[in-house]
């Protein structure tokens, strides 16, 4: 049975149709999932089951926001190794091979090894009792499987289906695999990203794959909204290379409507002077003004006042024009003194700042302990597990860390038998048959 406000007002509608769950295919009760803890009804997503056929990044970090939201997400896996991303290391777990990649973006799942074309009917079932299936195989691939959008809508035509690939299911460039470095290339993103004068460079992080995710995920939950009203699923696409030019904003618009090319700036704003990370006496100090006001109380902090009453400096206009003249005096003045000791005088400054921090630093920052945004779970291997929580808060609805990421088939045993109904001797014939593991 489904129960939360989102399922409550499911239920209002023809009798025995379930407002999220293929109930076309199974009884109400066994379409949802029965609610055991209270705080299940404070989790937007509650009694929602997605299908999870992704790996590496963009379709597991979308997945596991759906997750933290309450959605039970069934993580189907190759019995012959997995997710790519458990053998994405060092670093591993001591004493395991459990990669630290794998753990930041798999919490909140159930891992259930199936192998697709052996067990096409087994995905079938599953399908047929989720909501949502994500996938992020090559266009074409789960087509020649018989696990196309096309052949799920007609098994489960309420099944909201999410596809992301690199680059999309049609263009010169559509079987192509995707990677987030070879998307922000494509996309531009390295071409603006590095030193001045210096060499394309890449983001520390695969922001192209976690932009996708999240362009997904919100895709998904305006899906499952829009099916409230028709009763019907839908094909959601997302690619790679599209987020990516979509996420160029700025740039995209100085050279579609000013035919303005981009350039690397480096840590430098290209229209707002001073935005930059400056180096200090023992690191590096990011100070932004972006107004008049603010640029005035950055000089009175640094001890040059005088540079307020230069009309070389007097607007924005000015200072980007006269940049390479005010920027040289901003770093003579912020070299003098440590990052501490500058952080000690710019509280509370109306203008932005922060310490350019080492990964360290960031963990043992007073606000980032303050707002708990690391949390720990015990897992069946590693022991405890520190995992960087939701960086959503609700007023009401949880949002949160509900289990470890899973080992290789920990699940597969518990969902064919409370899903699917499978006998004990049936799912050890499927094991013996290497259909699942």
């Amino acid at each position: 049975m489904i129960r939360g406000v989102l399922a409550t007002r499911g239920r209002n509608r023809a009798a025995g149709e379930m407002f999220f769950s293929n109930s076309s295919v199974r009884t109400p009760k066994s379409c949802g999932r029965e609610v055991e803890d209270p705080e299940d009804s404070r989790s937007p997503l509650n009694g929602i089951r997605v299908l999870d056929l992704t790996r590496i990044v963009a379709g597991p970090y979308c997945t596991m926001i759906l997750g933290d939201l309450g959605a039970e997400i069934l993580k189907i896996e190759r019995p012959d190794g997995g997710d790519e991303s458990r053998k994405w290391g060092p670093p591993f777990f001591r004493g395991t091979q459990e990669s630290t990649y794998f753990m930041s973006v798999n919490r909140n799942k159930k891992s259930v090894c199936v192998d697709l074309k052996k067990g096409k009917d087994i995905i079938y079932e599953l399908a047929q009792m989720c909501d949502i299936l994500v996938e992020n195989y090559v266009p074409g691939k789960l087509n020649g499987m018989g696990l196309g959008y096309e052949d799920m809508a007609k098994i489960a035509p309420r099944l909201i289906y999410c596809s992301l690939t690199g680059y999309g299911f049609h263009g010169p460039y559509a079987n192509r695999p995707g990677y987030d470095v070879i998307a922000a290339s494509l996309g531009g993103l390295l071409h603006i990203t590095g030193p001045k004068d210096g060499p394309p460079c890449k983001v520390g992080v695969a922001m192209t794959d976690l932009a996708t995710g999240l362009y997904a995920h919100g895709a998904i939950m305006a899906a499952l909204l829009q099916r409230s009203k028709t009763n019907r699923g839908q094909w959601i696409q997302c690619n790679l290379l599209s987020t990516q030019v979509a996420s160029l904003i700025n740039i995209a618009s100085n050279y579609l409507n000013g035919n303005k090319e981009a350039t690397r700036w480096g840590s430098e704003h290209e229209s707002i002077v001073p935005y930059e990370a400056f180096p200090t006496k023992n690191g590096y100090m990011t100070i932004g003004a972006g107004s008049d006001a603010q640029f005035i109380d950055v000089v009175k902090r640094l001890q040059i006042p005088e540079l307020a009453t230069d009309d070389k400096f007097e607007s924005n206009i000015a200072r980007v024009k006269n940049r390479t003249e005010l920027l040289q005096r901003l770093r003579d003045a912020l070299q003098k003194k440590t990052t501490q000791e500058w952080s000690v005088i710019f509280e509370g400054a109306s203008f932005p700042y922060g310490a350019v921090n080492t990964i360290r630093e960031v963990f043992d920052d007073p606000h980032v302990k303050h707002i708990k945004l690391v949390q720990e779970v015990d897992h069946p291997r590693t022991g405890k597990v520190k995992l960087v929580g939701p960086p959503v808060t609700y007023s009401y609805a949880t949002n949160i860390v509900r289990s470890p990421p899973p080992t290789l088939g920990q699940h597969t045993s518990e969902v064919l038998k409370n899903i699917l109904n499978y006998s004990d001797d049936k799912i050890d014939t499927l094991i013996t048959q290497k259909v699942v593991r």
